[in-house]
């Protein structure tokens, strides 16, 4: 990252200072932004919409209020696309005045894009520069192994929201990142190096490369953690050069250029099945030792966020897709970031990016198991998450225990850290496995499909004043499962479930599921 650019602090680096939530950044003070535009959410049945329909709202509440912020435009807006009104980004968090580029493009990702288009496209640019030639890339700091998810968060943006401008700018910065993290791809292994997504605290990873003794939290703390090549990770890589391809071809960009994109895809996601694969265990390892005492050695431990990430972009397929589903590991109150614990932790000092359960992760498994026909499992985690929003008093905390439920964020080294409040992309998870899990929403340049997943005795529902570019939708779900009966679109059958991306005006959508 640049000197002038604010780096993203770290667990050992908090920086609790309040921020006012209503100010903008020169001075002004509006009153709150409403809800009352964002998409209703009703179950018919009034048990399943306490039980969802209340979390629902608050996680609304979590998004487009709370962490809703003024940014400061000198700070910021290093690439001048940053536009005010509204002159507001998504912060990560109430423990984190700033956005942080892999909450950045998550929280834009999983819901801002679609609820509030103009404050997911500042919360984007906010963690992007300009080079001293011109050209845009993504910033660069501490967590320097994930920061290529912006590439998915840019690419969902556009397909969301058919912003020309905001493409040509995004293909710019997404190509000149990739570019320069080619150095980062070992090519002994065919993987890139660095840690896994959002695993930033060394309570993330088994002993190497933990060592007793050395101080510091930060995984980079440790000898040869640079040199790790983690399944998340490798994931995303593949899902960021997928991205760059939708990018280009959407900007009529020459085939030569984008093949580039689709081969790198390729490899990478032959790799990651090739070295990371455990036939024993019927699922991926967590991580390939590339230096040190276990260089070439696969960790057997199982990683949900990278297990997501393999089915949601298509790592896993056919019989590994099943078997990834079916082997993840569930604990009482939802999947865990990394499983079994590690040998220093336990049930009763449980590792904060070990064996706890993260919103994130559980809304990208749910979506996942979704994807790969999980019905059952993917109500498991929507339900598990709403049921710790309740237990903490309807907000969403960062993490959770997973047997007791309660907010804590687990230990580190030789303590234990706070489980912060009002998480943004805790409550964007939510909104993840509503919007793209239940409902099934699909976003391309040219449409938004439905593929919904409506578990056994949860229907009807109904989600209605869903703005769609411009089109206002009110879309209602009947039956139960994922295979589409029929589909009407204004009492009109539809081939498929959706909506051209020219659509404009209200119109009523309804889908039947056997």
């Amino acid at each position: 990252m640049s000197a002038h650019a604010p780096r993203p602090p770290h667990d050992s680096e908090r920086d609790q200072r309040p921020v006012p939530h209503h100010a903008t950044h020169d001075g002004r003070h509006d009153a709150p932004p409403p809800i009352e535009r964002a998409p209703a959410l009703r179950f018919a049945d009034e048990a399943r919409q306490a039980e969802l329909g209340v979390p629902y709202q608050a996680a609304l509440r979590n998004l487009l209020v709370t962490n809703r912020v003024p940014y400061e435009d000198a700070v910021y807006n290093r690439t001048g696309l940053l536009h005010d009104p509204p002159g507001t980004f998504f912060r990560a968090g109430g423990g984190y005045r700033q956005p942080w580029i892999r909450d950045a493009a998550i929280n834009s990702w999983n819901a801002g894009s679609l609820l509030d288009p103009d404050t997911a496209r500042n919360t984007l640019w906010s963690v992007v520069e300009r080079l001293p030639d011109g050209r845009l890339v993504v910033q660069r700091d501490r967590e320097w192994w994930d920061r290529v998810i912006w590439a998915v968060g840019a690419a969902e943006h556009h397909a969301v929201t058919g912003d020309a401008t905001f493409l040509v700018d995004a293909y710019q910065a997404v190509r000149t990142t990739l570019e320069e993290t080619e150095s980062l791809l070992d090519r002994r292994y065919g993987l890139f190096r660095g840690g896994a997504v959002m695993q930033d605290g060394i309570a993330g990873y088994p002993a190497p490369p933990f060592r007793p003794g050395v101080e510091g939290s930060h995984v980079t703390d440790y000898e040869h953690s640079d040199q790790m090549m983690c399944l998340s990770t490798n994931c995303l890589y593949v899902g960021a050069y997928r991205a760059a391809e939708e990018l280009a071809a959407r900007l009529g960009r020459p085939w030569s250029e984008r093949r580039g994109f689709l081969t790198a895809a390729r490899s990478l996601a032959t790799a990651i099945n090739e070295r990371l694969w455990l036939d024993e265990e019927n699922h991926f390892g967590y991580l390939l030792h590339g230096a040190g005492p276990l260089a070439g050695q696969v960790e057997r431990y199982e990683e949900a966020c990278g297990t997501a990430f393999a089915v949601i972009f298509g790592v896993a397929t056919g019989e590994r897709r099943k078997a990834v589903l079916d082997a993840q590991h569930r604990e009482p109150r939802g999947v865990v970031s990394v499983w079994p614990h590690f040998g220093r932790f336990s049930a009763e000092r449980p590792g904060r990016h070990n064996a706890m359960v993260w919103p994130m992760i559980q809304g990208m498994w749910g979506h996942a198991a979704a994807l790969g026909g999980r019905v059952d499992r993917f109500a498991d985690e929507l339900s598990g998450l709403a049921g710790l929003v309740r237990q903490s008093g309807g907000e969403f905390f960062e993490l959770y225990d997973p047997n007791s439920g309660e907010a804590h964020g687990g230990w580190q080294t030789g303590r234990d850290f706070p489980s912060e409040p009002d998480q943004t992309w805790s409550a964007t998870a939510f909104l993840r496995m509503v919007y793209a899990g239940l409902f099934g929403m699909r976003f391309s340049a040219r449409e938004l499909r439905f593929t919904p997943s409506l578990p056994e005795g949860w229907g009807e529902v109904r989600l209605s004043e869903l703005r769609y570019r411009n089109a206002v939708l009110s879309v209602t779900l009947t039956g139960q499962g994922r295979h589409v009966r029929r589909s009407t679109l204004d009492g009109r059958p539809l081939p498929h479930p959706a909506v051209p991306a020219g659509l404009r005006g209200a119109h009523e959508l309804v889908i039947e599921l056997v």
